[in-house]
């Protein structure tokens, strides 16, 4: 026989099932986290609608087209023009070189100094011949020769000549070579006549140097045509660079040669030798400031490339052109420039920039409310509700931005931005409130209001407006019991959306003008305009995400619903009972803050499981008959367990809506049914009688509301078993029910403090004492005495015999619930409802 295998752990398939759907709900909210932010990137990023560029000059406009966000337009001749005046503003570059023009004057001195020592050696040398032939009787071929003086002849030269010493080496010059220039005899013998007046030599290399030292340009006429005020000058010797601003120590070829010849002339020098030496300075003169026009056009063009486009600024908001009008070329220019100012690889960066940003805004918050704020728990449907308002109101605030252009086209002495504050932005948190809560709807407003300064341009003043209008609408619509209270909302939240828009105002420095009235005018319709659209959009919502708010409880509250008017019929007792726990919720609710409308109407509704089995309960039962004597206790347990759950399907027959379907199902939570569970006991003492069968299914009450249900039912049906309903006793009672219902923990997961159970018994002495006053008696005769006390044994019997649940006691334990508890948890509770 094969040895027995350990069996091996299988998971449960409702385990199993579970855990899939709860990752299956998580991957649902991821993918609705992503497709959102996507969705608020799409709106967000692109800042106008399609442009057309499709218009050339003289096309008529078809609709006006306002500029969406600021933009550059370039202008090409107004950027030409700054490119002509930074060339011009370029000044002429000229090279500067004084070695050459101070060559030829040292070199026109050297010759003439030359020609003036070659000239007074000649004189010396003639004079001595001139002394020898004299003085002295040569003898030439043993003849005595006489001086040509003294009559002899001239065959006597050559034989002074020889006897005269010749002239040195360095008096000799030849004047084309030091001159380096092609002179006619005439210029050369012109420059030894003048050389033999030292104090003319003198003059003249005076006159040549100060005329050579001058900055000379060309044509003097011609520079001073093209002068712009101011040169810049290179000087090529010394290799620096400076500007003159003036053309004072300027001169021309000309003007040099009417210096000289001022100079020569007024000498005794003749006119000839005059005209032949300034012909010989003429062709030995240079320009020695010359333009430099590569460098000049070089810098001109750097200048000109230096200079940045000229751009024309357009604002938000400024109309390009209007429907109708004959299109400009300026205008075709910047709608090109509108056109080609959306890059589209930036705005690529730019949506995926958003998108991160967006998913992890939303993430974050959302983690760190549901994390540490109590009561913010959105399931999956709730989630898809605030993404749907989310997406909603931005389509809105986008189409209102449009709509906010086109308004400006019509009334231009408005601001386009002034119908900016008219958007009903609060509506969002308005109706998250209504339908959720309180801190669902203030972590809305945060994220909403973040994104809508983002999608205005990343205005913080925006941001603050709409969170401030947000949270103070949610305020306002808190626990609405008419329709006409979202109107009141709208009032208090257009009141402070004009001191924010005041104050915003005031702090942005503007000046008070007549768009300030608009602005605040427009505020003010903003309100009542959030309340229109919040009256509206509910049943909608209502009815598209089956939410129950406080207007559809306002529906429900009618005791003429069907469901309401059946439970009258078939089971009036528990119609009665249900009336009596209403009224009791609804104080209750009050005292401790919970929401009084649904505690009130859950307990019109709580007990509609009834209907299918009416006279199996208590306070349907037609004495002294009781269907309980003939059944088993489990039996009878099951009876009173399977109203719960037929109340859960008549709710969602009759679409009451997930709050009060809810209360319904926790009403009773796990709680005991004692009676039954003892009876069984008692009657088979040897057989082990599990409590769990006689427990109710659960869970316990979640909310504030299903808890005070559940006082509240206990309460009500063990006050009417009291026979003398005094203020004490009902205290007693109450004391005694709220610590049993405490003790056996149906309390644990609800949110009810020991405060609020205090301040819960003290509404239910209150209401209870109110119910069950003390009325006179009159004398009656003696027979109608002896029928009340037959109807008193009678009706005590039936309590003996009949048994409901937990919050069934009998008369006994009723007139003694102003003992003591004998549990120390009880004492602790003792003074419960005790002021």
């Amino acid at each position: 026989m094969a040895p027995k295998q350990k069996p091996t752990a299988i998971q449960s398939p409702k385990k199993a099932s579970r855990g899939q759907f709860l990752m299956n709900v998580a991957a649902h909210k991821r993918l609705l986290l992503l497709v959102l932010a996507a969705l608020l990137t799409v709106i967000i990023i692109p800042k106008g609608g399609l442009i057309p560029d499709y218009y050339r000059p003289g096309d008529i406009a078809s609709r006006d087209i306002k500029t969406p966000r600021d933009f550059l337009v370039p202008e090409p001749a107004l950027t030409e023009k700054k490119k002509q005046d930074a060339e011009l503003a370029v000044v002429a570059v000229y090279d500067y070189d004084s070695r050459p023009s101070k060559q030829v004057a040292a070199n026109l001195t050297q010759v003439l100094q030359q020609l003036n020592v070659e000239s007074k050696w000649a004189e010396e040398r003639a004079a001595v011949q001139a002394k020898i032939l004299a003085e002295t009787t040569l003898v030439h071929d043993g003849a005595q020769v006489v001086s040509p003086v003294d009559g002899g002849d001239e065959n006597s030269l050559p034989m002074v000549e020889a006897v005269v010493e010749p002239a040195p080496a360095r008096v000799k010059i030849d004047v084309r070579d030091v001159l380096a220039a092609e002179l006619s005899d005439d210029q050369v013998a012109a420059m030894h006549r003048v050389a033999v007046d030292d104090e003319f030599v003198a003059l003249f290399s005076h006159e040549v140097q100060r005329a050579l030292g001058r900055k000379i340009v060309g044509n003097l006429e011609l520079f001073k045509t093209n002068w712009q005020g101011a040169i810049s000058i290179r000087d090529l010797a010394s290799q620096e660079e400076y500007d003159i601003v003036e053309t004072a120590n300027m001169a021309g070829l000309n003007e040099v040669l009417i210096a000289l010849e001022k100079g020569l002339f007024s000498q005794d020098v003749s006119g000839d030798d005059a005209e032949l030496l300034l012909s010989v300075v003429q062709k030995l003169i240079r320009p020695n400031l010359t333009f430099n026009q590569s460098e000049t056009e070089s810098r001109r063009r750097a200048a000109s490339e230096a200079v940045l486009p000229v751009l024309l600024q357009v604002k938000r908001g400024e109309m390009i052109v209007r429907e109708g009008e004959r299109v400009s070329e300026e205008q075709v220019r910047k709608l090109h420039a509108l056109q080609s100012s959306v890059d589209g690889m930036k705005m690529v960066r730019s949506a995926v920039g958003m998108f991160f940003a967006v998913s992890l805004l939303f993430y974050t918050v959302h983690r760190f409310a549901k994390v540490n704020i109590r009561k913010y728990s959105p399931d999956l449907r709730d989630l898809i509700f605030l993404a749907l308002i989310f997406s909603s109101l931005f389509v809105v605030a986008k189409v209102g931005i449009f709509i906010s252009m086109a308004m400006q086209s019509a009334f231009p002495y408005v601001d386009s931005a002034c119908y900016y504050y008219a958007i009903p932005f609060a509506a969002g948190a308005m109706l998250v409130r209504i339908v959720l809560n309180s801190e669902v709807a203030y972590v809305f407003s945060l994220l909403f209001s973040i994104l809508i300064g983002m999608l205005f341009g990343n205005n913080l003043f925006m941001t603050v407006y709409v969170l401030v209008g947000s949270v103070t609408a949610a305020h306002w619509v808190r626990h609405s019991k008419a329709r006409s209270n979202l109107y009141r909302a709208g009032f208090y939240l257009s009141l402070v959306n004009m001191g924010m828009v005041l104050a915003i105002f005031i702090f942005s420095d503007h000046v008070f003008d007549i768009q300030l009235l608009y602005r605040l005018g427009l505020a003010f319709v903003s309100g009542f305009g959030c309340a229109v659209m919040v009256n509206g959009t509910i049943p909608m919502m209502e009815s598209l995400f089956k939410y129950t708010t406080d207007f559809k409880l306002l529906e429900l509250a009618n005791m003429n619903t069907p469901i309401l008017r059946e439970l009258m019929i078939q089971a009036p007792g528990t119609y009665h009972h249900s009336i009596i726990v209403g009224n009791l919720v609804e104080n209750a609710a009050e005292s401790i803050g919970a929401n009084p409308l649904l505690a009130r109407v859950a307990a019109y509704y709580h007990d509609i499981g009834k209907i299918k089995k009416p006279l199996y309960f208590a306070e349907n039962m037609r004495l002294p008959e009781n269907r309980h004597d003939k059944l088993a206790p489990s039996m009878s347990a099951l009876i009173l367990i399977s109203h719960v759950k037929d109340g859960v399907e008549l709710a969602r027959e009759h679409k009451l809506g997930k709050n009060l379907i809810d209360i319904i199902h926790q009403h009773h939570g796990t709680a005991l049914i004692k009676f039954f569970y003892d009876k069984a006991q008692q009657r088979d003492k040897e057989a082990q009688v599990k409590e769990q069968d006689y427990r109710y299914p659960g869970p316990k009450p979640q909310t504030r509301e299903a808890a005070l249900i559940m006082l509240a039912d206990a309460v009500e049906a063990a006050g009417r078993t009291l026979s003398e309903p005094t203020p004490a006793r009902i205290q007693g009672m109450v004391q005694k029910i709220i610590n049993k219902i405490f003790i056996d923990g149906q309390l644990d997961e609800c949110e009810l403090t020991l405060k609020d159970l205090h301040e819960i018994a003290k509404s239910f002495n209150r209401i209870l004492s109110g119910i069950f006053h003390h009325r006179v008696e009159y004398p009656e005769p003696a027979y109608k005495e002896r029928d009340k006390e037959l109807k008193k044994e009678t009706k005590k019997e039936t309590k003996r015999k009949n048994g409901d649940d937990l919050h069934r006691e009998s008369t006994k334990e009723s007139r003694d619930s102003d003992a003591s508890p004998q549990n120390g948890s009880q004492d602790d509770l003792k003074r419960l409802g005790m002021s």
